[in-house]
């Protein structure tokens, strides 16, 4: 195998991804759908389903998180224009370093306290801080975001996910607190439209695979012309 360090840390998002998470979402997808059906008086299924549906949307959007952070990390030390590159260039300036990592610290630690956060208010707080911890460090340099073709971009479809999953956990007091059932009609909605960007990601994840070289292999790929308005578009030396 012709794989350095950093290939094999530029693996792992897409390893997680199919080893946990997509697992997860299909097994939380079930028991979603089992609660339902339990809720419409199915009185075969047994009442524990509900408290698994939740234990098992927790988990999942902790490992969307968490995922995602892996793959920020990797992007903003290792990507174009990146730490290591910036480094290279002789450019990088330590205050920017320790802002990025401080915002690492801050949304993990937000993301694990509004797990424990009772009060509306604190979840909407820690809620709030993860989610923009998360997109702050998704628009740093190093990020490939494809912002071009924003409607197929693995980037934009993947953070919204986050938002989507980072609200379902923040909501979930509401869920059962409330009468009217409006808060578990938005749960449904917004988590339909989670899988439906889960979807997304698996295609758009798997086409950006074919698109990311080996680092054994970037020095001969980025010499050829990827501008689609040269004659030589599509060409290497």
């Amino acid at each position: 195998m012709f794989l350095n360090l950093k290939d094999i840390i530029l693996l792992l998002h897409p390893i997680l991804a199919c080893t946990f998470v997509f697992p997860v979402i299909g097994i939380t997808t079930f028991f979603a759908l089992q609660t339902r059906q339990r809720r419409l008086k199915d009185t075969t299924i047994p009442p524990t389903v509900g408290t698994l549906h939740v234990k098992l949307g927790n988990l999942l959007a902790a490992g969307v998180v968490g995922i995602t952070l892996v793959a920020l990390a990797y992007s903003v030390v290792f990507g174009f224009q990146g730490f290591l590159m910036q480094a290279e260039n002789q450019t990088l300036q330590p205050l920017p370093v320790v802002l990025v990592a401080l915002m690492f610290v801050v949304t993990i630690a937000a993301t694990a306290l509004l797990y424990r956060a009772q009060s509306k208010l604190w979840r909407a707080v820690f809620a709030t801080l993860s989610g923009m911890g998360v997109t702050i460090l998704a628009f740093q340099p190093g990020v490939f975001r494809r912002d071009d073709e924003w409607w197929v971009s693995h980037f934009y479809f993947g953070l919204a996910a986050v938002m989507l999953m980072i609200f379902s956990v923040a909501i979930v007091g509401e869920i059962y607190q409330d009468r009217s059932l409006r808060w578990r009609r938005i749960h449904i909605g917004l988590n339909s439209l989670a899988l439906v960007l889960f979807l997304l990601q698996g295609i758009t994840g798997t086409r950006d695979l074919l698109e990311i070289p080996l680092s054994w292999q970037a020095p001969v790929v980025y010499q050829c012309n990827f501008d689609p308005r040269s004659p030589q578009f599509k060409t290497c030396p």
